[in-house]
This record gives C-alpha cells, sequence and structure tokens, in this order.
C-alpha cells in the first residue's frame, strides 16, 4: 500500500512539473500557445499581459457584458497600459490577443503586407458582407480594390456632389420645421445618410421605394444581433448562437437586405446594358453614374461575379451610412457645446462665393480648411470605428514579438488617438490641432481615423465632402444649442462607436424665419 501511495504522489509530482514545463510555451487553460519576445526576455518585461477574472485567462471577462461594460473594460485595460507606456495581452480560448494603443507600434502593422486578414470579430459581419472588400484577403481583396478605385475618383466625387446637396436640402425643411424643438440627432441623421449612401452606391433614391423603410429596419435589426454577439464571445460559435441568441430574427433581416440588394442590381443590370447600347434608358435620359455601375462594368470584363457585385453592395451600404451618421451625430453635439467653434465655421462659410449652399463646387468644399479641422477632431476624440483587428495566419514576429498562428491583433484607434504625447490634453475638443502648421512634427499615424497602410478606406474622401456638405448646410441656416451634456454620455461598443443615450440638440434658424 505505502509503494502504491509513494508512486501515486510521485506520478502527480512528475504530472505536475510537466504541466509547469508545457506551461511556459503553452497557456494550458485557454489551449493556445504563449507570446514570446524575440530577445528571450520575460514577457511582462515588454509588454502589460492583463490577468483574467479567473485562471483561465480572459475568457470569463466580458461573458454576458454589455456594450457599455465592453467599451468601459478595454478602457481600463489601455489606461492600464498606457501608465507604463506599453501595449497589452489578453488570452482568450485557443488564441493570445495583442491589442496596440501606440501609433509607434501600430505603424509596423499597417504597414506590414502579411498582416492584411481580418481577425475573428469581422466574422460576425460575414454572413451579411460575405467576401466584399471590409472582410476579403489575399488575391481577391487586391483584384476588388483595384476593381473598385475608379469609384472614387475625383470626377466621380464632383457628381455625387449633386446627391449630397439634394439630400440636405431634404434635411434642411425637416429641420425647419422643428426650429427650437429638442431632437434626437440619431433618429434623423442616420437616415440623411443612409439616403446617400443609396443613391451614390446603388442610384436608387430609398424614400422613392415601397420596401425603403424595411431595408433601413432590417439593416438596424442586423446591427443589433451583430452587437449582441459581439458582447457575448460564447456567441461566436455558431451553434451556441443558432440555440441561446437571435437566430432567426438574424437570417430574416438577411434575407430582406439580400432580397432588396438582388433587385438593385438586377434593375441596374438592365439600365446599365441599355444604356451601353443607347446611351440613355427607354425614355432618352441618360442615367446618374452608381458606384454598382463600376461593379457591373467589372461584371462585363470578367474581374467579378453576381455574387461578388451583391457582397461590394452590401459591403458599400454597411460601411457607407453608419460610420458617416456617427461622425456626424458627435461633430453636431460637439459644435453645440462650443459656441465659438461653430461660429468660427460660420465666419469661414461667410467667405466662400455665394450665399447658397448650391452654388459651392468640391473646390469650395476644400477651402473649408477649419471645418475640416473640426471633422477629423470629432474623428479623432471619437473615431467611428473605435478599433480595427488583424489575424497572424502563420507565427509572425510583430514589434519585438513571435505572435503563434491565429494571434489575434487589435489596433484601438480610440486609444492611440487620445495618446497625449501626440496630442497633448486629448480630452479636450481643439480643432486648430489640424491646422497645416499644428501637424508638422505629428507622427504620421498618431491619426488614423480610416485605418492606414494598403488597407485604410477606400471612401474616406466620400465620407469627408458628404460631411462637410451637410455641416455646411447646416450652418449657413441654423444655430445648434446643446441639450445633452457630454459629462452625460455613456459610450457603448458596437460596430461603430455609440453612445447608450440619444445626442439631443436644438437649431434655431439664423435667419429668424421658420417658415419653409
Amino acid at each position: 500500500m505505502f509503494i502504491i501511495c509513494l508512486a501515486t504522489v510521485v506520478l502527480l509530482i512528475a504530472v505536475w512539473r510537466l504541466l509547469e514545463i508545457l506551461n511556459r510555451k503553452y497557456y494550458i487553460l485557454c489551449l493556445c500557445k504563449r507570446v514570446r519576445p524575440v530577445d528571450g526576455s520575460p514577457l511582462e518585461s515588454k509588454t502589460v499581459v492583463i490577468p483574467g477574472t479567473t485562471p483561465f485567462g480572459n475568457n470569463f471577462d466580458i461573458l454576458q457584458n454589455t456594450p457599455s461594460g465592453v467599451f468601459n473594460y478595454v478602457r481600463n485595460a489601455s489606461a492600464r497600459a498606457q501608465l507604463k507606456g506599453m501595449n497589452y495581452f489578453f488570452y482568450f480560448l485557443m488564441a493570445p490577443m495583442y491589442n496596440v494603443i501606440r501609433a509607434e507600434e501600430a505603424e509596423e502593422i499597417f504597414q506590414s503586407p502579411k498582416l492584411i486578414t481580418k481577425n475573428v470579430i469581422y466574422e460576425l459581419l460575414r454572413p451579411f458582407l460575405g467576401e466584399g472588400l471590409l472582410i476579403s484577403t489575399d488575391q481577391k481583396w487586391h483584384s476588388r480594390r483595384k476593381a473598385l478605385t475608379p469609384a472614387f475618383h475625383f470626377n466621380v466625387l464632383q457628381s455625387f456632389l449633386i446627391i449630397f446637396k439634394e439630400e440636405c436640402m431634404k434635411l434642411v425643411d425637416i429641420l425647419n420645421e422643428k426650429i427650437d424643438t429638442e431632437l434626437e440627432l440619431n433618429q434623423i441623421i442616420p437616415s440623411f445618410t443612409l439616403n446617400n449612401i443609396c443613391e451614390t452606391a446603388l442610384g436608387v433614391n430609398l424614400d422613392d421605394l415601397a420596401e425603403g423603410k424595411q431595408y433601413r429596419d432590417a439593416i438596424h435589426a442586423l446591427e443589433s444581433v451583430m452587437v449582441q454577439r459581439l458582447c457575448n464571445p460564447l456567441f461566436y460559435f455558431w451553434l451556441y448562437f443558432y440555440l441561446f441568441g437571435e437566430y432567426g430574427k438574424h437570417v430574416k433581416n438577411l434575407k430582406i437586405a439580400d432580397d432588396f440588394s438582388q433587385n438593385i442590381i438586377k434593375r441596374r443590370r438592365q439600365e446599365f446594358k441599355q444604356q451601353q447600347r443607347h446611351g440613355s434608358d427607354d425614355y432618352g435620359r441618360k442615367k446618374r453614374y452608381a458606384m454598382l455601375d463600376t461593379l457591373l462594368a467589372a461584371e462585363e470584363d470578367g474581374q467579378i461575379d453576381h455574387q461578388g457585385i451583391c457582397d461590394e453592395v452590401n459591403t458599400f451600404m454597411f460601411e457607407g451610412y453608419d460610420t458617416t451618421s456617427t461622425c456626424l451625430i458627435f461633430t453636431l453635439l460637439m459644435l453645440s457645446l462650443h459656441e465659438d467653434v461653430q461660429e468660427r465655421c460660420f465666419e469661414e462659410l461667410q467667405q466662400l462665393a455665394g450665399d447658397d449652399i448650391d452654388d459651392h463646387s468640391v473646390f469650395d468644399f476644400n477651402e473649408l480648411i477649419y471645418l475640416e479641422c473640426v471633422i477629423k477632431e470629432s474623428l479623432r476624440m471619437f473615431p467611428s470605428v473605435p478599433f480595427i483587428g488583424r489575424l497572424c495566419t502563420e507565427e509572425t514576429v510583430v514589434n519585438g514579438f513571435i505572435m503563434p498562428k491565429d494571434t489575434q491583433i487589435n489596433i484601438h484607434i480610440y486609444d492611440i488617438m487620445r495618446d497625449p504625447r501626440h496630442f497633448p490634453q486629448p480630452n479636450e475638443y481643439r480643432p486648430e490641432r489640424f491646422l497645416p502648421e499644428n501637424t508638422v512634427n505629428r507622427h504620421p499615424f498618431a491619426f488614423v481615423p480610416f485605418s492606414a497602410g494598403q488597407r485604410n478606406c477606400i471612401g474616406q474622401k466620400f465620407a469627408i465632402l458628404e460631411i462637410k456638405v451637410l455641416l455646411a448646410s447646416i450652418l449657413k441656416n441654423f444655430r445648434i444649442l446643446p441639450v445633452t451634456r457630454f459629462e452625460d454620455i455613456i459610450f457603448e461598443y458596437g460596430i461603430v462607436l455609440r453612445t447608450q443615450q440619444n445626442v439631443k440638440v436644438k437649431f434655431i434658424s439664423r435667419t429668424g424665419n421658420t417658415e419653409k
């Protein structure tokens, strides 16, 4: 009996010793390899490793959390790392996660030709976006990017300016009916940007379509489910999502969005072929250019198939409306809270030739230097996309660390652009930071609201022009008064940066005339 007990003890000690040795290379309770510094030094001397709430790494830290809870969890981890001037790691099931909050280390990732594959979070979007430009990688991404680049040429942007102005006039009419009334920007601005992207990307006006409202509602519902999955890692697994999530609702809304896109593509394809043959439609009218036309031309050349067009259309719609509406909401809020900034923008607008926004060209809008500074400062403080992700598809050396295959990388744009080394008093709203003379010595990757490197946002000039036109239209006609206080705002993580409460302002007519 003694020998058996002794043998058992020896065996347990041996197993424990073996596990200790294995645990140096593997995080056993997370079933993944550990990250190692290239120089062989202890990991904790080079970066911050955020301890989990359980021995199982960080797997249970955000389980059943809320969008605001996830936002605060990441901010707390970032603050902890920033105190040491480092980036930080989480350890999740099957993979470490490298979190970058410094421009210097982000630069290497942005410029790496190997790190272009998006990470696991983007897989939540795949059922809707398929192999669109946001998610695709390698050769497919390169060929799609090349095919789509002409859709954002300067001459194309000039043609889109007409659409932006038309939609702005509609919005100004709506605001004129609600003078000196508390308005929820979250209820007004997204419809404006969705109409813009529908008309520029697809060549259709949502207001003219019976299914337009249903499509808007489906897009919003899809994002709601994606946020639910983002806040509970168990929902990343399809079986768990199918059993306990809103799977049925998700599939229903995917079908609504897909049917809408399919119908628009078929209709536009017929018009495209008609115009190729005759230079006009059946009524002798020349159709406005839409981004979809670039895809249809690529289809004619065999560069893309029908499913590829559907994926890119859905990507246009998804990326093109929510990101710009988020920037507009935050910018209007900050203008309402900073009267001096608002008046300086108005004075700059008064310097443009012509009294009406309709008189201004793209060149005129490019002259609005201070207004662009205001937009950039809003994007710095409140980036529409607060983080972006990459995936190590093989063992890779990044920032002096040996990253195992499948390591997840998150570049926290929100934190990079609030780094006091590059932006002193980062929590103060100071548009003059972006005047040309104040940006000379700034790190080139300190301001990256549209990402950077080869996977930067293809539509950033489109977005800036759209935002400028709307802000100019509003500032020409109204003074913006605050209702929501900044200190009351609770931020949330979603597909884009959100606030828990709707943002409210008041619009006061500059002419004193509220008649339409």
